[in-house]
C-alpha cells in the first residue's frame, strides 16, 4: 500500500529541500513525497518530510511555531542577507554592551512588521521574487505581520552573534539579521542557521542523511516514520461510531455532539479503535461536520 507517514530530517548545510526530498523518494521507493517548511540550502537542521498520504497533512505543519538558532556576522551587509551574497558595505561596530543587545532583542518580541528578502520566493507580480533580483531588477515587497515569542543571546563575541529565536510561519531569518544590524547602528547578515524545532519535531530526535541511507540498506525505513496525524497534534480529536465512521468514508457530512468548541472549526476524526479517517471542517450554514480530508489507513 506504500509507505504513509513522516521523517524528521536533519539537513545539511550545502544541499536544498528538495534534494532531500528527491533522496527520500529514491531510498524509500514511495513515488509521494514531499517536504514542510523550505530550509535555504546553507541552513541545517529540522526538515520535516512527508510520505504517501502524510503529503496530504504538509499544510498543518506549517502552522506550527519554529525555533532556530542564528549565527549573526555583524558590521557587514550582503544583498541576499546571508553568507551566500554580494557584499554590499561595511561599517565599524558602535560600542555594543550584553544590556543594549538584550534592549534590541526585546523590541522584535512580539507581533512585529517584516520585510521579506529581496532574494527569496515571495511572488512578484507571477514571478518569484529571487529571479527579478538576480536580473538586476528592483525589488519592492510589502511587510508581513510575523511573531517573534522569543529571542535569546546565546553567545556574543564580537563581531559575531548567536541567537536561540522561537518564532512563526513566515518569519526570515535573513530579514532579522539585517533588520538586527539597523537597530545595533550597523550592518549585519545572517552567517549560519540551524532549526532546532519545529512543531513536535526535535533537531535532537532528527535522522542524519547517513543514517537514512543506512536504513534504506536495512529496508527499515518504516520503522523511522513517524504517523502521519503527529502533524495535527494541534487539533482536537474525536471518535465516531461504526454508524458515523460509515458515512464519512462515503464522503458524506454528519452531525457531530461535541463537547466544547473544535479549535478553528476543525477537528481528527478516528475510528473507537483510534484509527485516523479525517480532519473535518464545521460548515455553519448547515451545522453539520464536512470530511475535509479522508485517510484510507
Amino acid at each position: 500500500m506504500g509507505l504513509n507517514g513522516l521523517l524528521n530530517v536533519n539537513k545539511p548545510a550545502g544541499c536544498t529541500s528538495f534534494s532531500i526530498v528527491a533522496s527520500v523518494r529514491r531510498l524509500s521507493g514511495e513515488r509521494r513525497v514531499g517536504h514542510a517548511g523550505t530550509l535555504d540550502p546553507a541552513a541545517s537542521g529540522v526538515l520535516p518530510v512527508c510520505l504517501g498520504q502524510a503529503t496530504r497533512v504538509a499544510e498543518y505543519l506549517l502552522e506550527c511555531p519554529k525555533e532556530y538558532v542564528a549565527g549573526i556576522e555583524l558590521g557587514t551587509s550582503t544583498d541576499t542577507y546571508d553568507g551566500e551574497g554580494r557584499i554590499t558595505g561595511r561599517s565599524p561596530l558602535p560600542d555594543i554592551s550584553p544590556a543594549m543587545i538584550k534592549g534590541v532583542l526585546q523590541s522584535f518580541e512580539g507581533a512585529i512588521d517584516q520585510v521579506p528578502p529581496a532574494f527569496s520566493a515571495v511572488k512578484v507580480s507571477g514571478r518569484k521574487s529571487y529571479a527579478l533580483a538576480r536580473a538586476g531588477q528592483e525589488v519592492i515587497l510589502q511587510p508581513r505581520r510575523v511573531q517573534i515569542y522569543q529571542i535569546q543571546v546565546v553567545r556574543f563575541d564580537p563581531p559575531y552573534l548567536k541567537l536561540k529565536i522561537s518564532c512563526s510561519k513566515g518569519t526570515y531569518m535573513r530579514s532579522l539579521a539585517n533588520d538586527l544590524g539597523e537597530h545595533i547602528g550597523c550592518r549585519a547578515y545572517l552567517k549560519d542557521l540551524e532549526r532546532t524545532s519545529y512543531g513536535p519535531f526535535k533537531i535532537v530526535d532528527a535522522i542524519s542523511v547517513d543514517e537514512l541511507h543506512k536504513a534504506a540498506d536495512e529496508g527499515r525505513i518504516e520503522q523511522l516514520l513517524h504517523p502521519l496525524d503527529l502533524a495535527l497534534t494541534g487539533i482536537d480529536k474525536i471518535y465516531l461510531d461504526t454508524e458515523q465512521a460509515g458515512s464519512l468514508e462515503k464522503g458524506l457530512d454528519i452531525p457531530l455532539h461535541i463537547q466544547g468548541d473544535c479549535s478553528k472549526g476543525r477537528c481528527c476524526a478516528y475510528t473507537t479503535k483510534g484509527r485516523l479517517l479525517a480532519v473535518m471542517k464545521f460548515v455553519t450554514e448547515s451545522g453539520l461536520w464536512h470530511p475535509q480530508k479522508v485517510f484510507n489507513l
